[in-house]
């Protein structure tokens, strides 16, 4: 059974994605229809199943193995150029500055149901997930604080588009996260890499009004005490908390369980 539960997260949903891709392929040729065409909706397919793998080398290896394995068989001639349309949709969804952040990192649903009890919000309050990919987060935070006024900004603007449709009473934008003002919220959220925490902590400190919270799943601002941390049951991540205004000097990190 551990062995099936197994296969389900590696790497069946990759086989299942190349599966229903090389069907898509075949089935719009059945018909006659364009071959570039027929290799673009199959390679989206692909990049859309893509949005399902929990690791980013996962996520690559989903978008692609249809187009590397119809290379490789040569079961096709297509001009050079057709062979361009899976690095456009893949960046289409994956532009290569989002990488330098967190490329997509779901947050878990429950992962935020202890947040309200350490950081309470007014009816209201201004609430931003900062790379909201496909709302995730935004659904946790949903959850958390359903009377809260919840914003979204992702760089991706199919995930923007994906986002909106399963987040309609958020306001999800396309942008730069790092180039959004932050000040206008009193909450901001974030579910990015260790590496962009220190950058996280230099925007928030100029940024984030007194009394606004900075929100972290999984990823501590190094060298700097939190208000609270504590480690949460969906998939036994850890929640990090930090309020404005921020301490000026460093302070090593407490656990508060």
């Amino acid at each position: 059974m551990n062995r099936l539960r197994t296969l389900w997260v590696w790497p069946l949903p990759a086989v299942l994605a190349w599966l229903a891709s090389w069907g898509l392929f075949k089935t719009m040729l059945s018909l006659a229809l364009e071959p570039t065409l027929a290799l673009g909706a199959a390679c989206a397919l692909g990049v859309v199943c893509s949005l399902a793998g929990d690791r980013w080398w996962r996520r690559l290896f989903i978008a692609a193995g249809f187009p590397l394995s119809l290379a490789f068989s040569g079961a096709l001639q297509l001009p050079a150029w057709a062979w361009l349309l899976p690095l456009l949709l893949l960046l289409l969804v994956y532009p290569l500055n989002a990488w330098r952040d967190a490329p997509l990192f779901p947050t878990p649903a429950d992962a935020l149901a202890l947040l309200p009890q350490h950081a309470p919000l007014p009816e209201g309050a201004q609430v931003l997930d900062a790379g909201c990919g496909l709302g995730h987060g935004l659904q946790a935070l949903h959850r958390a604080y359903p009377q809260a006024a919840l914003h979204g900004v992702e760089w991706s603007w199919p995930l923007r588009l994906l986002c909106a449709l399963r987040c309609p009473w958020a306001s999800v934008r396309q942008g730069d996260m790092w180039a959004t003002p932050w000040g206008g919220y009193d909450m901001v959220y974030l579910f990015q890499r260790p590496e962009s925490m220190p950058r996280a902590w230099d925007k928030a400190c100029s940024e984030l009004r007194p009394g606004a919270w900075l929100v972290s799943l999984d990823f501590a601002v190094p060298d700097h005490t939190p208000v609270a941390h504590w480690t949460v049951a969906d998939g036994g991540k850890s929640l990090w908390l930090y309020r404005a205004p921020f301490p000026t000097l460093a302070a090593p990190q407490t656990d508060r369980r």
